[in-house]
């Protein structure tokens, strides 16, 4: 069975197998202790954080092992804002930050967090990452700074959800000039290459890149002013407190190592996979979005949306299917609540799927994923009676002609869909009422009515789903029609749509 989510979690490198095995024999005492057993386990310790700083590119004495890169992440917020509150309150981020950066970030005390947006790729400009820096206005949250200086800002290397790969140099340039230091989450990223640039913290996962779960790394570079926020222990600089799990240290720092010697050759081998499926599942399947940006992206990582699909629904048809791939949220596909991530890049948020490859991936298992991803999408569809286009007509054809033909298609079925509960005739238009209904139900229903209204005519969706703000706006750009916005209504939010053809 084809594993497709390596992002979440990268299965077991052999060297980390072989590693934790052998440190689970010679690595079981105390590193602290004076003994030989203590000595034995202190020189594993030693040779996991010298190679895991070579990997980073920092000195051995600036990185620590955390219990997860989640951890790591909260620590280094926290840790960096305390050690600069004198500095200021105002704490700087990307829209696309992971949770965790982004939850530790409004829990810090009297902290003021401002969100810099992203373009439609999922990438930060970094003149807007500057004007955030010197304070000028940005979408904020918390208490106001009073004026206050930057404390800390934070960028990830690669987004986790889309795999845009953002300007960290430029940006740690911006915060050095700034006297702003930089917390780089290179999660995602750092089993391919480093992180370049100027940057002050920086955090990862071991899981992610092959190693074992349970350990996480901080960096943080001399001259950073940090101030650990956890109870004081003598443990990992005091940065880290409890017992190392030194096993899985030592595995994770092997594979790192491990990895890092096979990424040239398997990123340029996994990013033609990838770049197979960019171009295959838009032909394949209608009304697909492809989403993150062409080129600037990690190897191994693709994330597309589908129109008029559940994505629990369609993630269960393609395990059953034997593919297991995962949301472009997989910190948040358990919540109702639509993905931070694609709601800040203004894309669509349902049928979201995203297929990050793990190393060995072949050509004959992305094959076969692109062979059955077409029947379920369908099959899903058809269950939640979403209008059907000509499956396949966009193989082969220019892409005005493809869209003619879909847009054909869906003409065709949705005027032979019988329909029993005809929409309400409003005096601007139709009223689609989808309260209380979970998309993408309201979009199905707005799709199914846009052809009964003139050219220039306006319907009217009535949605109390959060996820509708997102995915009405975009069915309006995939297929050509006029968002008009949203106002508020007694129960939920009304958004306008007019039809242009």
């Amino acid at each position: 069975m084809p594993y497709f989510d390596a992002a979440s979690a990268a299965p077991l490198h052999p060297v980390a197998r072989q590693a934790l095995l052998a440190a689970l024999d010679e690595g079981w005492a105390d590193p602290a202790r004076l003994y030989r057993e203590g000595r034995q386990a202190r020189l594993l310790l030693d040779a996991a954080r010298e190679a895991a700083a070579e990997a980073v590119g920092c000195r051995a004495d600036e990185l620590v092992f955390t219990p997860s890169g989640t951890r790591a992440l909260h620590s280094a917020v926290s840790g960096a804002a305390a050690g600069r509150r004198r500095v200021g309150r105002r704490l700087v981020v990307s829209a696309v930050e992971h949770s965790a950066v982004l939850h530790t970030a409004e829990a810090v005390p009297g902290a003021e967090t401002v969100q810099v947006g992203v373009d439609r790729t999922g990438r930060v400009r970094p003149a807007d990452f500057a004007a955030a820096l010197a304070g000028e206005g940005r979408p904020r949250t918390g208490p106001e700074s009073g004026g206050g200086g930057t404390a800390l800002a934070a960028l990830q290397s690669a987004n986790h959800e889309v795999g845009t790969v953002q300007p960290v140099t430029e940006v740690a340039d911006l915060c050095r000039a700034a006297g702003v230091p930089l917390l780089v989450d290179a999660a995602q990223s750092l089993a391919w290459g480093p992180v370049e640039g100027a940057w002050s913290l920086l955090a990862a996962s071991a899981h992610k890149w092959g190693g074992p779960p349970g350990v996480g790394l901080l960096a943080v570079r001399k001259g950073t002013r940090y101030a650990p926020q956890e109870p004081a222990d003598e443990r990992e600089s005091g940065r880290s407190p409890g017992f190392q799990n030194l096993p899985a240290i030592v595995a994770a720092a092997a594979s790192l190592r491990a990895v890092r010697a096979e990424a040239a050759a398997e990123a340029a081998r996994l990013s033609v996979l990838v770049d197979r499926i960019r171009a295959a599942v838009p032909r394949l399947v209608p009304d697909v979005e492809v989403v993150g940006h062409d080129r600037l992206r990690l190897p191994h990582l693709v994330t597309f949306s589908c129109l008029y699909v559940d994505g629990e629904a369609l993630l269960t048809g393609l395990d059953r299917a034997g593919f297991s791939v995962s949301s472009g949220s997989s910190c948040t596909s358990s919540t109702l609540t639509p993905s931070h991530v694609l709601k800040a890049m203004g894309v669509l948020s349902e049928g979201n799927v995203r297929v990050s490859l793990p190393a060995g991936t072949s050509a004959a298992d992305v094959d076969r994923f692109l062979d059955a991803l077409p029947e379920v999408v369908e099959q899903v569809r058809a269950q939640l009676g979403a209008p059907t286009a000509v499956r396949g007509a966009a193989v082969g054809a220019g892409d005005d002609d493809a869209a003619e033909v879909e847009q054909a298609g869906v003409e065709a079925a949705e005027a032979e869909t019988p329909r029993t509960d005809a929409p309400e005739v409003a005096t601007e238009g139709l009223l689609v009422d989808s309260l209380g209904k979970r998309c993408p139900i309201p979009v199905i229903e707005l799709a199914k009515v846009i052809g009964d209204v003139p050219v220039g005519g306006l319907v009217t969706v009535l949605s109390d789903d959060e996820a509708a703000r997102l995915d009405i706006p975009a069915w309006c750009e995939m297929r050509a029609q006029e968002y008009v916005g949203e106002r508020p209504a007694e129960r939920g939010v009304a958004y306008l749509v007019r039809r242009r053809g």
